[in-house]
């Protein structure tokens, strides 16, 4: 081909923008990152948060209002700009949901008429563009403008620094780096804000299994972060095939989505502490455990959350930084209590307390409500168990049963003691008798996808066809 017949673009014709156009210095007074961030907001008096809160909530608003979707989910709900002026007011606006993302998705994909900018219309910005873990149809798009995404990776650098991560340790992240946005925020945060190295593996289905644990042996890693499923899954790995215990690893820590999940058997496993995080694609870091283990401390200088001051209820959070896709009372489904007391580390920001379930996983049963994972972390409990399950609702044929099928931890369990030993514990905790299906161990992988995705999959619904 001549180069000479190309022509070269006109220079005016078009303004690229730079993301290294963030104002670095302002946003780190803004949002300090660790360790700064540990002497000064962390143990700020509840009062001055508030303060703080308030300030960046009424910024939120007025973003808000600004956005088609807010104009129309509030317009229909009677609600007018300048109804809500301070935190106090935020019950007055009503709480969405995923359904209302996806809607708001579905009519203008990818776009939709959250995330506030519009490709037509507004000046060029960069944007991150990442997505929920769905398997099924499109995933949840969310897209992140540079200062967005830079306070989500303050707020994760943070948590990395709650956990020990410091200078040159090895992080080993066996976490989804493709349309999910875990593995590759984590990746950007600790570049930017930890001086660790990170060593992306991706989930089983990029680096498999046994080759996620040879590097781990081979390059003396010191952190793994993936989330507690997969973890017990590269221990039961070492141990089946490589005749290895994760234990010799002597790991620092295991940065883990620990959810419902069972800490200690997992501890025992590897002999490491596991720090328990919690985020979403939306917001990225919400809350994390200190060294303390004690709950999970919100970062409340990024968001407001909103829960029942006593018992379990599902988490409602706003979050005071975001431009693009704007968060004001999204409801997570996601069903926490606050931790009790003070943390011993002196942080005065609230904790949550480890997951307990999905809201939208709650299985109505025979008149009793239950939780998937509280299902699993019973089952976990029995050492004769690997701790992987799934449930199945299965209404066909116009009966309805809910079926638990567990994993035995090798061909020697006696199967039908076993079953029988988790249908009395399902029936004493739960007041459900539930049907148990013991199978060998890996059996559920191509069920649960515990080794394929960020999210293993618990609950399977099984329904008539309904006719054409």
């Amino acid at each position: 081909m001549n180069r000479e017949s190309i022509s070269a673009p006109e220079a005016e014709s078009v303004r690229i923008p730079r993301y290294g156009d963030l104002n670095f210095a302002a946003l780190w007074k803004e949002y300090p990152p660790a360790p700064e961030y540990f002497d000064g907001v962390y143990r700020l008096s509840r009062d001055a948060l508030r303060e703080v809160q308030e300030h960046r909530f009424t910024a939120a608003i007025a973003r808000a209002w600004d956005v088609p979707f807010y104009q129309r989910y509030w317009g229909r709900a009677g609600i007018e700009p300048g109804d809500v002026t301070c935190l106090d007011d935020l019950s007055k606006l009503p709480t969405f949901s995923v359904h209302d993302l996806r809607e708001s998705t579905d009519a203008n994909p990818p776009w939709g008429d959250l995330i506030g900018i519009d490709p037509d219309h507004d000046a060029p910005t960069p944007l991150i563009f990442q997505t929920s873990g769905g398997t099924t149809g499109l995933p949840r798009v969310m897209m992140y403008t540079p200062r967005d995404r830079e306070i989500m990776n303050i707020i994760t650098g943070r948590r990395m620094f709650m956990h020990g991560v410091r200078p040159f340790d090895l992080v080993q992240v066996a976490l989804g780096t493709g349309l999910p946005n875990a593995g590759l925020l984590l990746r950007e945060a600790i570049i930017g804000y930890t001086g660790a190295v990170p060593i992306i593996t991706g989930t089983g289905a990029q680096t498999p299994t046994a080759r996620q644990i040879e590097l781990m042996r081979g390059w003396g890693v010191d952190y793994l972060a993936a989330t507690a499923p997969y973890m017990r899954h590269i221990a039961e790995v070492a141990a089946a095939d490589l005749s290895f215990d994760v234990a010799d690893l002597g790991l620092k820590g295991l940065i883990c989505w620990l959810g419902s999940e069972d800490r200690t058997r997992i501890e025992r496993q590897w002999q490491a502490p596991v720090y328990d995080s919690y985020g979403t694609n939306e917001f990225g870091t919400i809350a994390t455990d200190c060294q303390h283990r004690s709950g999970m401390h919100i970062f409340e200088d990024a968001f407001y959350p909103e829960l029942p001051e006593s018992g379990p209820g599902s988490l409602v959070l706003t979050a005071l930084f975001k431009h693009a896709g704007p968060m004001i009372r999204f409801d997570t489904n996601d069903v926490f209590e606050w931790a009790e007391g003070q943390c011993a580390c002196g942080s005065t920001h609230r904790r949550l307390s480890q997951l307990i379930g999905r809201a939208d996983n709650m299985v109505k049963f025979r008149a009793t409500n239950i939780f998937p994972e509280a299902v699993g972390s019973l089952a976990a409990a029995d050492a004769r168990t690997t701790g992987e399950y799934i449930c199945v609702l299965d209404k066909r044929g116009g009966s309805e049963r809910l079926i638990v099928r567990v994993e035995a931890r090798d061909p020697s369990v006696d199967r039908e003691a076993l079953a029988a030993s988790l249908a009395r514990r399902f029936r004493d905790a739960l007041g459900a008798t539930l049907e148990v299906d013991i199978v060998g161990k890996g059996e559920l992988a191509p069920q649960t996808l515990v080794d394929a995705q960020t999210k293993a999959r618990r609950l399977l619904r099984l329904e008539d066809e309904k006719p054409a």
